[in-house]
Order: C-alpha cells, then structure tokens, then sequence
C-alpha cells in the first residue's frame, strides 16, 4: 500500500508529505526533527515549509490513515483502544497531548492500523468549570468521539466493534451514549450505585467464582515483570445515573444502564506488591470461565496502545525531544510520527506470521522487489537463517528487518528496538542506491559507491 499521509488539495503536498513519512520510517530509533529528516539544507528547507504549510493538518494526515485501516477490517472482529499520551509539559499545568485509538483483531492481538486521534491543550484553572459544561464541549467528549469513529468500522464491513479504555473511559455517558453495534470494555474507577442497592465495589461478595487463570503482568516503573494468579467472577449489573450539575443534561440520559461487570482479583501476590485488582465492564454477556478468560485478555491488549506511544517517543522517534514549534508545525510532525510508529509495531506485531497480514500494510510494491532481494543475501544454509514465511506477507518482510537490525534467528524474538534498526537499514540502503544509480532530487544524488554493503537494494 502506497505511503501517504494525504492529498492537502495539491499534488506537490502529497508527494513531500509522502516522502517524509519514508523518512520518517528511516529514521525509527535516532529521533524526527525537519534537520535530520531532510538530510541536507534543501530538504530541511522543503520539510519544514511542508510541516508548516497552512493546507497541512494533521486531521488529514489521521484521515487518510483511517481509511487504509477501513479497508483492512472487513469481516473481522475489531478491537479499537484508545488512550492519551503527553508530548510536551512545561511543568506548571500547561501541556499539549495526544488522544489516538488503534484497532487490533481481536483475537489474533494483530495491529491493523490508526482509528482516530486529536491533540488536546490543558491549562490549570479549568477544573471549576468543568462540571458546568455540556458533555460535548469537555474534554472527557474525546473518549465517546472515538466511539463514533469506531462505528465507520462496522459500516466498513467489520463483523465486530469494541472499544477497550482504562479507568478514564469509566464515563456514563460513553455507556449511554455508545453508537449501536459498538461494544464496550472498559476499566471501572467510579464506586457508582446500582439500581439493585449497595455500590459496585461491594457487589461481588457473595458471587461464586467462575475459576482462575495465570497471566503474565510486564514490567512497569517500580514494579518487576511476573506471573499472577487471577481469581474470576462475572455478574449482570445496572448502573444509576449519576446526580449532574445542569439538570438538563442529565436527563439527556437513560436512568440506568445494563452492563456485565467481570472482577479479576490477584491472588496470593509478592510481599509488598499490590495485587492486581480489575473491575470490567462490558456490554457483553459473561457467564462461564470462558468468557471471563477473553475479557480479560481483550482487557490486556490494551497494552498494545502504550507500545505504540513508546515507539514514538524515548524508545523509538523520540517526537518529545523534537524542536519543531508548537501550533501547526510540531503537531503536524507528530501526527506522521504516530503513522510511522503504528507501522513499525505492525511489523513487531506479526514477526511470526499468525496474523497472515498483507505485506503491503507497511511496504509499497517497489520496496517488495527490494526485500527479496536482500533476503536472498541474508538467508544462510541451516533451516533457522532462512526466511520461514511466504513472500507477499508482512511476516516475510519482519524477518528481513529483524535479521538487518542485528537479529541472528536464534535468542528469542526481535523487538521493537531490533525492528527499528532493521527497518532504518533497509530504507537507507534504497536511498543509498537510487543516490548511486542516480534516482531522486538531483541536489541527494553521488557519482560513486562508498561501499559494497547492500546497495543495490
């Protein structure tokens, strides 16, 4: 598939926007600025007129990448995670933040591709009105807008939709308000009342416990990687309608709102570690061990999404260290930073090739051609350092960035960091050979090889 970050309404745009996204890709783990993305003057000049074009937004740039995911989704069954990252603070309540969704299937975990996104200001001083405001015009409206965005999924032929959100999701109105078909799997915070009496925290005590199951909890800062014991239970529930300021807007919703709540309690945790302790809700119904254990791997997954904000910050594009200034330009770069990073964890997401994705979600037809070529040089005679996957997947693509960026096929599997590395070596050995064989702008064209590395990809 083509890389594009969008038309802008002038083919000169789309072709400069199109080529720093290649770069972009090229540069995954040594940062993005319009310096060392454009290589030269002339391109630092060309890529931060384009950042800083006025036709240039990044609502086009999430646009046109939301599409592509649209095409990929018929007749699966999506989960969409949504979550807000900060990309600068200046420490005295003044930052700029990012709220992005991405789909996963649901069942094989594999990243599809950018849902929606938007860039939200904050400001100290603005909590006091908050509860004043009607819903769409606070900040909190971001998590029921993805919902809807959610929902062109399913018009786009997916078999299933469901949004997947932490405890900041735990909003009635994102519950009530929901678009028909779109599922919800939320983390609860709120101790809300139930119609049936009592809280939700105290719901669960007499409710027999459908069994248990082992999941691996990842290292976080303060807390070491380890193997937890989860104790599972599920019951229908109803929620109140919480009390609101403006009567007017509360009776904008349902009285009460059905959902299943699945509490997953660690059991016999480390000393002096808190056990995990999640309170789900889902609109879907829960019944048996079965169901509990995919609600909360469903839950899990969305870890994809801080993966995602990782690869575009310290551990990959480093989008926070960038200097581009804020008001257009700086967003605009971080827009096409969150395409490049998805792309990236795409390749990470189907090293193995379980979830058989299209080789064209991350490469375009020219750079197929190229792969095989490389990979032919890198294969070697045992069964282990040779490419296992069928040419025209994205697995088969993995393999050879992974072997680029250091990996030996042995030792685990290659992660982000090695995928980085790999990715960036085979973009800049196509630019060094289109530079040796006198293809591209000619101020980026050289007369002689400086090597005999791999250029001829």
């Amino acid at each position: 598939m083509e890389l594009s970050l969008g038309h802008f309404g002038d083919r000169r745009l789309a072709a400069c926007g199109a080529a720093l996204l290649g770069r972009m890709m090229a540069s995954a783990g040594i940062g993005v600025s319009a310096r060392r993305l454009g290589g030269d003057r002339a391109g630092e000049v060309r890529f931060g007129r384009f950042l800083g074009n006025p036709r240039v937004m990044p609502q086009e740039m999430i646009a046109t990448a939301a599409a592509r995911t649209e095409q990929r989704v018929r007749g699966r069954h999506i989960l969409v995670i949504q979550d807000t990252t900060s990309l600068r603070d200046d420490g005295e309540q003044n930052s700029l933040n990012l709220h992005a969704a991405i789909a996963l299937d649901a069942y094989d975990g594999s990243l599809i591709g950018v849902v929606d996104a938007e860039f939200l200001r904050r400001s100290g001083g603005r909590r006091d009105a908050c509860g004043r405001l009607p819903f769409e015009r606070k900040e909190s409206f971001r998590w029921l807008a993805v919902a809807h965005a959610a929902g062109r999924l399913l018009k786009a032929g997916a078999a299933s939709v469901t949004i997947v959100a932490d405890q900041e999701c735990d909003i009635y109105d994102v519950f009530a308000r929901c678009p028909d078909g779109v599922d919800v799997l939320v983390r609860a915070h709120h101790d809300r009342g139930l119609t049936s009496g009592g809280t939700l925290h105290g719901c669960m005590r007499r409710v027999p416990i459908l069994g248990r199951e082992k999941i691996n909890v990842p290292a976080a800062p303060g807390r070491a990687a380890r193997t937890a014991l989860l104790t599972l239970r599920a019951r229908a529930v109803r929620l109140l309608r919480p009390v609101r300021n403006r009567v007017s807007e509360m009776r904008k919703l349902p009285p009460e709102v059905p959902l299943t709540l699945v509490e997953a309690v660690e059991s016999r945790p480390p000393r002096g570690v808190a056990p995990v302790r999640w309170r789900l809700f889902t609109s879907r119904p829960v019944t048996t061990l079965a169901e509990a254990r995919e609600t909360t791997r469903r839950y899990r997954l969305r870890w994809t999404v801080e993966q995602v904000f990782r690869t575009m910050k310290t551990e990959g594009f480093r989008i926070e260290q960038a200097r581009t200034a804020e008001g257009g330009s700086f967003e605009n770069l971080a827009a096409a930073t969150l395409i490049a990073a998805v792309s990236v964890m795409q390749l990470v997401h189907d090293r193995d090739g379980t979830a058989g994705r299209p080789i064209d979600d991350v490469f375009t037809p020219e750079e197929r051609a190229a792969l095989e070529r490389v990979n032919r040089r890198l294969e070697g005679g045992t069964a282990r350092q040779r490419n296992p996957h069928r040419r025209g997947t994205l697995a088969y693509g993995a393999w050879v960035c992974a072997r680029l960026g250091g990996w030996t096929g042995y030792y685990g599997d290659p992660g982000p960091i090695v995928m980085f590395r790999g990715l960036r070596r085979f973009r800049q050995m196509r630019a060094d050979a289109a530079l040796i064989h006198g293809v591209g702008p000619p101020s980026q064209r050289t007369p002689r090889s400086r090597g005999k590395s791999l250029t001829r990809a």
